[in-house]
């Protein structure tokens, strides 16, 4: 994992962080769902079982949404 900088620190809610520009807010985004969706994958990758089920129920979700 790369070295955070002091940056990365997220301000108190609230308080936006004036320093920090959309494209920077947009980076750590997208850093934070790469990481995220790896966490997932590493997660289905150890408890098979597990995640079989989870897509299951977000199948059958699908399946009973109304549009």
């Amino acid at each position: 994992m790369p070295e955070q900088d002091d940056r990365d620190i997220p301000s108190p809610r609230g308080t936006p962080d004036p320093a920090e520009t959309e494209a920077e807010r947009r980076r750590r985004r997208a850093r934070f769902l790469r990481e995220l969706a790896e966490a997932r994958a590493l997660r289905d990758r150890v408890q098979p079982r597990r995640a079989k089920a989870a897509r299951l129920r977000h199948a059958m979700r699908m399946r009973t949404f109304r549009w």
